[in-house]
């Protein structure tokens, strides 16, 4: 029997869930999960990096093909006497379950040298990740793109027409930092954002940036500007390690951020998250650094450098932020029925990181990426008024 030839697809808009704009560039398309009027507002590399790592974004869309194909132009960046971070993963699913898998390869990957901060660069080839033996039938296809890499779409085929998956879930956008993001989950749909909204049938808008949930005003202005049904924040552990503001700047800080939130979605159900259990900066405040024995040993890790002395005089430490929040939230609650408060620690606890230890002092390891998004649709999707669960 003479197979079906593929056909390419545009990818545009209407295709891509999760993702707050492409860039056209000479290979195809960028995904931007932050718009651009934002990037022109922060220089920082950093955020740069973080925002066009597509977590939580895919491709979306009906069909009856049994065969689909992408093709992939990554970029990462790797350091070099560390273990290198995982390759990329794109997944497949088919009606809601995960089909197949694909490693990425190729594309650009950077070097740079801890001692010197010397970059050196390999450009090799784009990557397909090719899915076929899929049912010849109408079904909703995702093909979720890595967490952990940029990538370009170069181009998307397929053996039956396709047309945009219809959206008729609850828009959840959720920011948050390299947990929210998805660091040490090992594939696209095992971060806990993703682990929860499949769990509970709702779309997922993430807006998790390793390093950058630092109550940026253009980030508050993002999510106001962002449809959805449901918002939550998960604030505080970058405020710490990048020791970036004091008590006195961080209260007003987040009552701006909420502020300008509530100026779009202004009844819309709003949590406020604050920090998981950190064991470093629980009481000992930023910044934070590389440890440089682990680092010699060939093994990555952080350790916080403050003064815990100093928190008298306003330096912040995570059980000083988990107070401050949890009093702001109160206090607003008086007139924002929709606003309520989780403590991160429900999430992962001092008793989880005996079990479960975060292995570089800063990230859970990626089982506690399931346990945390199975606890989010739970006990987060709770408070957020979402009750309804599904098994995927």
């Amino acid at each position: 029997m003479t197979s079906t030839p593929l056909t390419s697809v545009p990818v545009t808009d209407a295709l891509v869930r999760g993702a707050a704009e492409l860039e056209t560039t000479d290979h195809g398309v960028r995904v931007h999960r932050l718009p651009a009027w934002a990037r022109a507002q922060c220089a920082d590399p950093q955020l740069a990096m973080v925002e066009a790592q597509p977590s939580g974004v895919r491709v979306a869309f009906r069909t009856r093909a049994t065969t689909v194909e992408i093709d992939l132009l990554r970029s990462r960046t790797t350091y070099s006497g560390v273990p290198p971070r995982p390759e990329g993963i794109v997944e497949l699913s088919v009606d809601g379950q995960v089909v197949g898998q694909s490693m990425t390869s190729g594309g650009t990957t950077v070097t740079i040298d801890m001692a010197t901060g010397t970059p050196s660069v390999d450009v090799g080839p784009s990557h397909t990740a090719r899915f076929d033996g899929l049912p010849d039938e109408d079904k909703t296809v995702e093909i979720w793109l890595p967490h952990n890499e940029q990538v370009e779409i170069v181009d998307l085929r397929a053996d039956a027409p396709v047309s945009p998956a219809p959206q008729d879930r609850p828009v959840w956008v959720h920011h948050g930092s390299s947990i929210s993001h998805g660091s040490n989950a090992t594939h696209p749909t095992a971060t806990w954002p993703a682990v929860a909204a499949r769990l509970t049938g709702v779309e997922l808008v993430n807006l998790g940036f390793g390093g950058s949930s630092l109550l940026d005003p253009f980030m508050a202005r993002t999510i106001r500007d962002t449809p959805a049904d449901l918002i939550s924040v998960k604030l505080g552990i970058n405020v710490v390690n990048a020791d970036l503001m004091r008590l006195r700047a961080f209260g007003p800080a987040v009552h701006g951020f909420l502020d300008t939130i509530r100026e779009g979605h202004p009844t819309t159900p709003l949590l406020v998250v604050s920090p998981v259990w950190c064991e470093i900066h629980e009481e000992t405040p930023g910044p934070g650094a590389f440890d440089l024995e682990a680092l010699a040993s060939g093994r990555l890790a952080f350790r916080a450098t403050g003064d815990p002395t100093e928190v008298a005089a306003g330096k912040l430490t995570l059980t000083v932020i988990r107070a401050e929040l949890e009093r702001i939230v109160q206090e607003r609650q008086a007139t924002d029925p929709h606003l309520t408060y989780l403590d991160g620690r429900e999430l992962y606890s001092a008793d989880d990181a005996v079990e479960h230890p975060m292995l570089d002092n800063l990230h859970p390891d990626a089982a506690t990426h399931q346990t945390m998004g199975e606890r989010f649709a739970e006990t987060g999707f709770g408070k957020l008024g979402q009750t309804g669960r599904r098994a995927l």
